[in-house]
């Protein structure tokens, strides 16, 4: 089963901390959620990151005095979660719920280094994932450099979104797969 996903994230050449993530399956289920203990206060000095990540977090909607000043995203949306809980449905997500069926999973993101850190510090070191989650993330940017850098479809909309992120990964994908057919 592959996975394809998606981080939102700052870091600061130190400390990498989860912003949101967004995970689509081949078999079609979808997971997205937003870090409720995210570091908020860098993210607002962070002006890449105000212009092109908290856009696409999940916001009020009718009467904006109802929220706090300040805020990044809506706090009351059922997709901010806390780190433990993203954690948790993430595990459930990738590995499904019964321990006894693990499923061959392979994990694919476009530059996905960082990514997988992200990831896997959801779970603490990396000697903390769980047991049958991959210790490595497929990179769908080095499969494309691998067939010869073709030109991809563009996304649509919602750049920067970690869900609409991780569907088009696996638009992406599908088409490289095509891609590496034809040249078999």
């Amino acid at each position: 089963m592959r996975i394809y996903y998606d981080t939102e994230f700052i870091e600061d050449g130190r400390h990498i901390d989860l912003i949101s993530i967004g995970m689509i399956a081949e078999d079609g289920r979808e997971y997205y959620a937003v870090n409720r203990d995210m570091p908020k206060r860098k993210i607002r000095k962070h002006k890449w990151l105000m212009d092109n990540v908290v856009p696409g977090l999940p916001h009020a909607h009718g009467d904006e005095r109802n929220m706090q000043i300040g805020w990044l995203f809506n706090p009351y949306d059922r997709r901010v979660k806390r780190k433990a809980q993203i954690a948790a449905e993430v595990r459930d997500f990738v590995l499904g719920t019964d321990p006894d069926q693990l499923p061959h999973v392979e994990l694919w993101a476009w530059y996905g280094a960082y990514d997988h850190v992200v990831l896997s510090q959801l779970f603490g070191r990396m000697i903390d994932l769980p047991e049958g989650m991959p210790m490595w993330t497929n990179d769908l940017r080095q499969e494309c450099e691998r067939l010869g850098n073709p030109t991809l479809p563009e996304q649509a909309d919602g750049v920067h979104n970690a869900l609409a992120d991780a569907r088009h990964n696996m638009v992406r994908a599908q088409y490289l797969d095509q891609i590496a057919g034809a040249q078999r």
